[in-house]
């Protein structure tokens, strides 16, 4: 939804956007939430399309809610270790900015030396489908994922 409040017809910003929704790389579409212009006549649409873009978030929210649900679940050691690690890398974002983005660092590298083998396995033992669904994702997510990890390209 960012830079949806672009839309409203002035020159040089867009198309007037005829509603909101929703969307999610996995395919998932929202419900509209129409924008009635007659009543925006011309207000500021961040203001008076708020009810919809919240509406739109809380669709939102119920998807991800359930693609949660439906993933493979992680033990809890794991999710609590990650809740814990994303609390302090917060905290540390107020104090040290840099050091912030020194832990994000070392996550991505932590992900990479970590998942390789594990890209392979899912490679082999599931299909495309089945990957996307266990990880949350669309099969074009799960797909560059699983290259990613796996070190190989996206279009083999």
């Amino acid at each position: 939804m960012s830079q949806w409040t672009v839309y409203d017809g002035r020159p040089r910003q867009g198309p007037r956007a005829a509603a909101l929704r929703g969307v999610c790389s996995c395919g998932w579409n929202g419900p509209e939430q129409r924008l009635d212009w007659e009543q925006i006549d011309g207000q500021d649409l961040q203001t008076t399309g708020a009810s919809a873009a919240d509406t739109c978030m809380r669709d939102w929210d119920g998807h991800t809610h359930e693609v949660e649900r439906s993933a493979v679940p992680l033990p809890e050691a794991v999710t609590a270790l990650l809740a814990q690690l994303e609390v302090e890398v917060e905290k540390l974002a107020k104090s040290s900015p840099l050091a912030a983005i020194r832990a994000a660092r070392r996550m991505e590298v932590l992900a990479v030396q970590t998942a390789y083998w594990p890209a392979h396995d899912a490679r082999r033992d599931a299909d495309l489908g089945q990957a996307a669904a266990a990880l949350g994702l669309g099969e074009s997510g799960a797909r560059a994922l699983l290259a990613r990890f796996g070190r190989w390209s996206p279009y083999s």
